[in-house]
């Protein structure tokens, strides 16, 4: 048996993806390997591998341990990331890049979520080889399509007309995911109904914090922020939404888009380069807030084209499935295990991840 310390925090801050996708693979390794694998949180006792899923300080002072054995980071997020997520002082920020890319060096080895990420690692001095892409996912289990009769009934606990068209987003509320645009179509298209799930999860600290939140207060009357809620509530609206869309204008492998195809909800998201291998083929892509308006009219017109993007989503869940992402996990972790007793020095060049 493997054992298999994992370190994180993810799960203590509501409302983010970091949080979901360590769930899911916490929920993936205890369905399928309960045997292969021994899994320990927080734990610093030995183990062949130490999986580090966020970057806590304590964490980074753990990596200098012997006991530590194979030490795998995930990487969620770059410092290009925090900065358009977060506001700080430019002393902290400066800190807290280097800090990021620091943590990342002391790994022997990195899971990406998105394969673009390889490059942008690899123009901090990372070597690519020492690099792996495996995709998030979600599991059925918790995310599905539910039958027309049982949309009919959430869109009565929920308040929705039942001839509504729902335009639904999730996410924090922050500059990065495009809120500001969510808000204008919501401005522009009064026959429309939007429904944003998510909120400050950090606080004033998050990017554009003092203007969304007097946004968010003002919001048109087509236009519900539901706050942060919980994941078994989220599986509703993505249900009776016609059509989710996630504005965001930089992401790594959204978690909520996975969401929104395990329910074979079609999805909209704005055209940019980081989604050409994982969302592109089965998504509508949109260039800018009118382009995003022109094909949420078209496809409320069209309902031939919400269903195909429907049938979509649909393939995109056979891809990134549970199932197959078990192996996938599975074959790493084994990898990984195997290089415990190399020489320091060796590199690591196998690839997983891709069908």
């Amino acid at each position: 048996m493997i054992s298999i310390n994992m370190f994180s925090s993810a799960d203590k801050v509501a409302g983010q993806g970091v949080g979901s996708a360590y769930l899911e693979l916490m929920g993936l390794l205890k369905k399928y390997f309960p045997d292969e694998f021994k899994i320990r949180v927080n734990n610093y006792s030995r183990s062949t591998i130490s999986h580090y899923h966020t970057i806590d300080p304590q964490f980074f002072l753990s990596t200098w341990a012997p006991k530590r054995g194979r030490k795998i980071g995930y990487v969620h997020f770059l410092p290009d990331t925090l900065d358009s997520s977060l506001t700080l002082p430019a002393v902290a920020r400066v800190s807290l890049d280097k800090y990021v890319i620091a943590f990342y060096k002391r790994m022997d080895h990195l899971v990406v979520v998105n394969p673009n990420f390889i490059p942008r690692l690899a123009a901090y001095g990372i070597d690519p080889d020492t690099v792996t892409y495996i995709p998030n996912f979600v599991a059925t289990k918790t995310f599905h399509p539910e039958t027309a009769e049982r949309q009919k009934l959430l869109r009565e606990d929920l308040g929705i007309d039942q001839d509504a068209f729902v335009v639904f987003g999730a996410g924090q509320v922050q500059e990065r995911k495009g809120i500001d645009d969510f808000i204008e179509l919501a401005k522009r298209n009064p026959d429309v109904q939007f429904i944003w799930a998510g909120g400050f999860s950090f606080g004033a600290i998050t990017n554009g914090y003092s203007h969304l939140k007097k946004a968010v207060a003002d919001a048109p009357a087509n236009l519900k922020f539901t706050g942060i809620i919980a994941r078994d509530t989220m599986i509703h609206y993505y249900n009776v939404a016609d059509l989710f869309l996630l504005p965001s204008y930089e992401e790594l492998f959204p978690m909520t888009v996975l969401e929104a195809f395990a329910t074979h909800t079609p999805v909209m998201v704005r055209s940019l380069e980081l989604y050409d291998q994982i969302i592109e083929p089965y998504a509508v892509e949109a260039d800018d807030m009118l382009d995003m308006e022109a094909k949420i009219q078209d496809l409320k017109a069209n309902p031939g084209k919400l269903q195909h993007y429907a049938e979509l989503s649909a393939v995109a869940t056979d891809e990134y499935s549970e199932e197959h992402l078990a192996h996938v996990w599975e074959q790493f972790y084994k990898d990984q295990a195997k290089k415990v007793h190399f020489k320091k020095g060796k590199k690591d060049k196998k690839k997983v991840g891709k069908k």
